[in-house]
């Protein structure tokens, strides 16, 4: 396969932020060329996925004919694929709720071109090969995200951009802190390059102080404990479209970021791994109870968010192939679930008498609405870890590898505190769809079209599980092989 099918996932959504601004003017155009063109966008990722698969080879794409380690790189191994297709599915998910979504905020000029952006520094950040350009895709990322949610039309929307610009501008800083570290002591930044300068020169002055910083990074990319608290304020401000987004693929960069680490570039550092399952431990029982203390539907879930950061987490910190796996088909599985109930509680709030996801506000606005009912309980249940969805699979995998490894303090921790996600998800089901309130009345919102797509995906995923977990344990073989992508890159 011709490796220069790399490059439509990446330009496709690059190509919609100039095409979509141009449109500004007719928002029904707009609209229908952005859902047309993240469509294509992932249909070429999936093409790329099993062009991949077919060819049983890896692709490696050096732009401008620089040989590696000199230009830029872009790859799309087994991890990267994986990413990828996660996030482009999750986008077009996003996508096309903005399009039935009464939020203002969805109507205004650059809304479209700043989400093609957000999708354009995703889909970069899970291609580039090198960490320069993986920090650059990053910021794109931070830039947009920061715009949308200032945009939204809750009242607290620019006070929650501004904390996650702040925020993630402390985590830029740790980013350049840790490449220049990385570049000082090494003389590159391309992945492969790096991983192999690493490995003959461990002990490099400032290696652990670059991998110092890259860790502070990735913990508050992923919103991991204790980095978490810009999370809630954000996703409850932001307009539902973009939360959904941001908590379900954004925190998944720094996932990514860990797994490059651990698996490729620091392999042999246990400490790290140690942390992460530490992290990780502190994450599932901080976010559980703070998911089940909360009175805000959209609150609830970014809590919830840093719980499953904390499973993945562990699985990571645990290193074996199996429980990369594992970590890897809990983000996946996460990112369709979370987005999908962001979106029901975007949904209830449009409805609501007073546009607000507070569960005060929320209560007996699901009485009229039995389907998003239906389908919360759904994705509760995925979140749960209940068969047949999805979340069961994540769960049992993450807790079938902490036996395989003998790791049994830290898996019964978490398995005893993942069943505080069942009591804060029937509390709110309860709340919306089962209390009732006078003045509550029927009233148009937000679409469900995508939401529902989400949870359908999750139900087949959870009852035909074997094409993810194939695709997931072929990624964790390939990450325990760091010299397959080295060679892949620099041959």
């Amino acid at each position: 396969m011709n490796p220069i099918f790399l490059l439509p996932p990446l330009l496709t959504p690059f190509l919609g932020v100039p095409l979509s601004l141009a449109l500004r003017k007719n928002h029904k155009v707009q609209v229908a060329l952005s859902l047309a063109l993240m469509f294509t966008s992932l249909g070429f990722t999936l093409f790329l996925l099993f062009g991949s698969f077919s060819a049983s080879q890896p692709l490696v794409l050096q732009l401008g004919a620089w040989q590696a380690p000199f230009g830029i790189t872009l790859t799309a191994d087994p991890l990267n694929l994986f990413m990828l297709l996660m996030s482009q599915l999750v986008l077009f998910a996003g996508f096309i709720y903005a399009a039935g979504s009464t939020e203002k905020a969805t109507r205004y000029p650059a809304f479209y071109p700043l989400f093609f952006a957000l999708a354009t520094g995703l889909s970069g950040a899970f291609l580039t090969g090198d960490l320069f350009n993986l920090f650059v895709f990053a910021e794109i990322i931070v830039i947009s995200g920061a715009a949308l949610t200032a945009s939204a039309d809750d009242q607290y929307g620019v006070e929650a951009a501004y904390k996650y610009f702040y925020i993630s501008t402390l985590a830029s800083v740790f980013f350049l802190l840790g490449v220049g570290s990385l570049y000082t002591a090494y003389g590159t930044l391309n992945f492969a390059d790096l991983a192999v300068r690493i490995a003959e020169a461990p002990a490099a002055p400032l290696a652990m102080i670059g991998l110092a910083f890259l860790t502070a990074t990735f913990l508050i990319k992923s919103a991991a404990f204790p980095f978490h608290f810009w999370q809630p304020d954000f996703h409850a401000a932001a307009p539902t479209a973009i939360s959904a987004m941001l908590s379900s693929l954004v925190v998944k960069l720094g996932v990514y970021g860990f797994l490059r680490l651990t698996t490729l570039l620091f392999p042999d550092v246990e400490l790290l791994k140690t942390l992460l399952v530490v992290i990780g431990v502190a994450g599932v029982l901080y976010g559980g109870f703070g998911a089940a203390g909360t009175h805000h539907a959209k609150r609830m879930l970014a809590y919830s968010t840093l719980a499953q950061i904390g499973f993945i987490l562990v699985g990571i910190g645990w290193a074996t192939p199996f429980s990369l796996a594992a970590a890897l088909v809990f983000t996946f599985n996460h990112a369709l679930i979370k987005s999908a109930m962001l979106m029901l509680a975007g949904a209830m709030a449009s409805r609501a008498p007073v546009k607000s996801a507070s569960f005060e506000v929320l209560v007996g606005v699901g009485k009229y609405h039995p389907v998003a009912g239906i389908l919360f309980l759904l994705g509760g249940m995925a979140l749960a870890g209940i068969p047949p969805l999805n979340g069961f699979t994540s769960k049992l995998m993450i807790f079938w590898s902490g036996i395989e490894s003998a790791n049994y303090l830290p898996l019964a921790i978490i398995g005893v505190a993942s069943i505080v996600t069942l009591t804060y998800v029937i509390r709110s089901f309860i709340k919306i769809w089962f209390e009732t309130r006078a003045e509550v009345k029927p009233k148009p919102g937000d679409q469900l079209l995508a939401p529902a797509l989400l949870v359908a995906l999750s139900l087949i995923l959870g009852i035909w599980a074997e094409p993810l977990v194939f695709l997931a344990q072929r990624a964790a073989v390939w990450m325990t092989n760091p010299a397959a992508y080295i060679n892949m890159v620099l041959k």
